[in-house]
């Protein structure tokens, strides 16, 4: 392809689009190596631009993994919001097997966003645990809402502790059934983290 048509197609992406081909492979990368293992320089050559226009985008590789990591915590969100008026037991099943294709389907989203952790990078730290901490509200303002859990939200106050802990339960078991290649079933893995659930809420 000649130089200048190649400049063509790279400018057909809006700056919004561009962002978000960016954060894919961004996504994909930091899932398949540590952190300190990706290079700006793959993130470029992949996406097809320049090192130049990406730290353009993202000034350091340290804020290209924070947004990769804010960008998968609010998709997250969004798919596993409560309905208003149905009741929690109700929506639990259903909440869970739209979060566990969400997780089959973006696996390198989803392992990227946990591996945030470890990355050693404070400021990248406090983006994961800020996004944690979304999910654990979200969890409780749904169970606070509802008629049978609320009474035991307002009484209890272990409730929130119980809350983390199935939260660093499930994000284990859906790291373990992504690298299970198909040894469990979604339906099994599914069950298994809304029995735990209602079980820590007994």
């Amino acid at each position: 392809m000649p130089a200048n048509q190649g400049e063509r197609a790279r400018r057909r992406l809006s700056t919004a689009e561009r962002r978000e081909q960016l954060l894919l492979v961004g996504a994909r990368l930091f899932s398949e190596s540590p952190y300190d293992d990706v290079w700006i320089e793959q993130v470029a050559e992949i996406a097809g631009v320049s090192r130049g226009l990406l730290y353009h985008y993202f000034p350091t590789k340290r804020e290209f993994f924070a947004a990769v990591v804010e960008r998968e915590s609010a998709r997250m969100l969004r798919m596993t919001a409560a309905v208003p008026g149905v009741p929690v037991r109700e929506q639990l099943t259903a909440g869970l097997d739209t979060y566990l294709g969400y997780v089959e389907a973006h696996a390198h989203g989803f392992r990227a966003f946990h591996r945030a952790d470890a990355a050693g990078d404070q400021a990248v730290r406090r983006v994961y645990q800020r996004a944690l901490a979304a999910q654990e509200e979200q969890i409780l303002a749904a169970l606070a809402a509802d008629p049978e859990f609320g009474p035991v939200v307002e009484t209890a106050p272990q409730v929130r502790l119980a809350v983390r802990g199935w939260l660093a339960f499930t994000t284990a078991v859906c790291l373990e059934w992504l690298r299970g290649e198909g040894r469990f079933s979604r339906d099994q893995v599914r069950d298994l983290c809304a029995r735990a659930l209602l079980g820590v809420l007994a």
